[in-house]
């Protein structure tokens, strides 16, 4: 008698597979985040205050200007830019230190394990949900500043204010996977929270403030200033988005002289790549935290 029998499939098959179960439970996971992010307060609240401050931003600076054209967009997006290092770092934190603590918190985070997902489908499809409704709430202020100065200075100079919204959501993703990973650390949502505020504080005061206290105190030399500021994300996306604007970095003094003497045209790129590290490598390190931690 002939024994029939059942083909395995092969490792190839299996892999994909597994691929596709992995990005299918991701996405929804994904898209149950974003909707849950659209109809909470917070987002309405953010949207709402970067959208009027933008388009604040834009009507002083047409109104400054006294020309149109280049002198909307750039004076917009130097503005722009000062109101962004503040606000967008503390969205994207505040956002991302209340995923996991805060299911954590509400007894949820069980029945989300208990689910035939893995940790890493659960982290990364809040991680993904959060993300794109972070920049859906800044594309609606960027948008509607974008449309006040087309309406009143025409359209040139737009690459700049576009390079700005690059860097900025690339920004934003940067603050949100550092609030993951605190979220990741913390057991209470309250203390993930204020370990964000902590962490907020320190990129965009402390630092500025240690880092010139430093450079008297340890006489630093200019290498070693630029070393140690481009490590904080806020001063990278500073430094990328005037580079951006055509801008000489001689305004940051002898650290902006060094850094386009020293680097030049891949000044862009080390800067960009920079902010894509934070993006990544806090989020790998909350990642594997949380995969390999027993319990909830």
């Amino acid at each position: 008698m002939t024994t029939l029998t059942t083909p395995k499939p092969t490792s190839a098959c299996a892999t994909r597979h597994a691929y596709r179960s992995f990005a299918g439970s991701t996405l929804a996971l994904a898209r149950r985040e974003f909707r849950d992010a659209l109809a909470s307060r917070w987002f309405l609240l953010y949207t709402i205050a970067f959208s009027v401050l933008a388009i604040a931003v834009s009507f002083m600076s047409l109104a400054g200007s006294g020309s149109q054209g280049f002198a909307g967009f750039g004076r917009t997006t130097a503005g722009l830019l000062n109101l962004i290092m503040l606000v967008v770092p503390l969205m994207a934190i505040i956002a991302g230190s209340g995923t996991i603590a805060g299911e954590r918190e509400r007894g949820t985070l069980l029945y989300l394990l208990a689910q035939p997902i893995s940790r890493a489908e659960l982290l990364l499809g809040k991680y993904i949900g959060l993300a794109v409704a972070l920049c859906c709430s800044m594309f609606v202020g960027f948008g509607l500043s974008a449309a006040v100065l087309a309406w009143r200075a025409g359209g040139a100079g737009l690459s700049s204010f576009f390079m700005l919204i690059v860097f900025t959501c690339g920004l934003s993703l940067s603050m949100l996977s550092i609030g993951v990973l605190l979220s990741v650390l913390s057991r209470r949502s309250g203390v993930a929270n204020g370990l964000g505020l902590f962490a907020w504080l320190l990129l965009v005061f402390v630092s500025d403030l240690g880092l010139m206290a430093g450079t008297v105190l340890f006489k630093l030399r200019v290498q070693e200033v630029f070393a140690i500021a481009i490590i904080n994300p806020l001063q990278a996306f500073k430094m990328g988005v005037i580079v951006n604007m055509n801008a000489s970095l001689d305004v940051l003094g002898p650290v902006g002289m060094y850094a386009s003497l020293t680097y030049g045209n891949a000044l862009p790129w080390l800067l960009a790549a920079v902010i894509i590290g934070w993006i990544f490598m806090p989020l790998a390190l909350a990642l594997v935290m949380f995969t390999k931690r027993g319990g909830v």
